[in-house]
């Protein structure tokens, strides 16, 4: 399963353009634009983006993409220990 990023149109500034747009680049991601992912208060406030339907912020754009990346590397470690209890 690849993870899933999501993008609220509503906050797409530079930084955060840059920043779907590079892992637009990722073969192993889908990243997609909404119109709203109903989470106004968050994204009046901060850069954020969705990752397998958590929440994920950063004060910038550059510490966006470094949660994002840290927030998918532990969604997949978390799969993987659930996999090994089976």
């Amino acid at each position: 399963m690849r993870p899933m990023v999501e993008f609220c149109l509503n906050r797409l500034t530079p930084d955060v353009i840059k920043i779907k747009e590079e892992l637009e680049q990722d073969p192993e991601l889908d990243v997609l634009e909404t119109s709203c992912l109903g989470n106004c208060e968050i994204c009046a406030q901060t850069p954020y983006a969705m990752v397998n339907g958590e929440v994920v912020t950063g004060k910038d754009g550059e510490e966006l993409l470094r949660n994002i990346r840290r927030a998918i590397e532990k969604q997949q470690s978390d799969f993987d220990d659930l996999l090994d209890l089976l």
